[in-house]
């Protein structure tokens, strides 16, 4: 999908992905996108609405080619590119086999929206909803190589990398201190953030909040303790990069972090808890404490067989460029911040 190669659902029509596709002339009357984008769109009625990520069949009063099926996918395009229109929402009676290709869509780090059977698709990948889950399966997971790794944080870490043959993704986990079974690890889960981690964004806190975990994992290292931080690959709480990015020009126009990822059609929450858990399984620990501010990373921790025995914030201060996400964070998310 990543590739735009198009899919054939067992159980449904042929789909072409209407953000990657590279076909030349591929038209259709239909297309799929989630119930936010078609809120936006005045398509979806109050109970579809409720339910952002739930899929729309929408039919158009001339052919999708490819730019128009992009511009409906992309609310970063809607004052560039004004929709033609007019569009209704159809029946769909294959929902199930839709929702599994904008699930699918969204692993890939894609819009989920698609040309529904079009004219002069090419060859179609045949996929059945039932084999998702796989995909979100971490059971090939396993440790493929480990190093000594003095960091500014500790001169004595150890950074462990993870891979997965159907993954393309590679973790890591840096352990500081010497693992112990009878004391649980401070454990710290950071999603990897380009802008934040690399960059230096203000728009987000990842950045000091990464640097933060390390020294105090380090600080609990000398004091006998030890810890780990898993740097997992799942940018933009798992929508990836580009998402990401579209989701930062929606939030320049006044939307917060929340709704501009509805709009896009993705979740606000789509990181991967199973991997992390897997990996701390492979390292040996079932009990931890957990650096954190948000109740509802204990809570998915737990649901894969993690202990989580104890919670501890991990709060900075705020800067004027990311207070408003931060407040989001707290009254929305329901994160415990101050």
């Amino acid at each position: 999908m990543r590739h735009g190669w198009p899919i054939a659902l067992d159980g449904g029509p042929v789909l072409l992905p209407a953000e990657t596709a590279i076909v030349n002339g591929a038209t259709s009357q239909l297309a799929l996108i989630s119930s936010a984008r078609a809120a936006t769109l005045k398509l979806a009625n109050q109970r579809e609405a409720a339910e952002p990520h739930a899929p729309v069949l929408v039919r158009a009063a001339e052919p999708f080619d490819l730019a128009a099926a992009r511009a409906l996918a992309d609310p970063a395009l809607d004052l560039a590119t004004p929709l033609k229109g007019p569009f209704r929402a159809e029946n769909l009676d294959w929902a199930e086999a839709a929702q599994a290709a904008l699930a699918l869509a969204r692993i890939a780090g894609i819009l989920p929206a698609f040309m529904v059977d079009p004219d002069n698709a090419g060859e179609a990948q045949p996929f059945a909803p039932g084999d998702l889950s796989a995909l979100s399966d971490p059971i090939h997971l396993t440790i493929a190589s480990r190093a000594h790794l003095p960091v500014d944080a500790s001169d004595q870490a150890e950074i462990v990398a993870f891979r997965s043959i159907d993954d393309t993704r590679e973790h890591v986990a840096l352990i500081i201190g010497e693992q112990r079974s009878d004391r649980a690890p401070i454990v710290r889960l950071h999603s990897e953030c380009l802008t934040g981690d690399v960059l230096g964004s203000l728009k987000c806190d990842c950045g000091p909040q990464l640097d933060a975990a390390l020294h105090a994992i380090a600080h609990e290292a000398q004091a006998g303790g030890w810890g780990v931080l898993l740097y997992l690959r799942q940018e933009g709480r798992g929508i990836g990069l580009v998402n990401k990015l579209r989701a930062y020009r929606l939030q320049d126009d006044g939307f917060d972090t929340i709704d501009a990822n509805q709009r896009l059609g993705l979740p606000d929450e789509a990181r991967d808890f199973p991997t992390a858990a897997r990996m701390l399984d492979l390292l040996g620990v079932s009990e931890i404490r957990l650096m954190t501010n948000n109740p509802a990373k204990v809570s998915a921790l737990e649901q894969t067989g993690v202990k989580v025995i104890e919670r501890l914030a991990h709060q900075l201060p705020d800067n004027p460029h990311n207070a408003r996400y931060l407040a989001t964070k707290r009254d929305r998310a329901g994160h415990l911040l101050t």
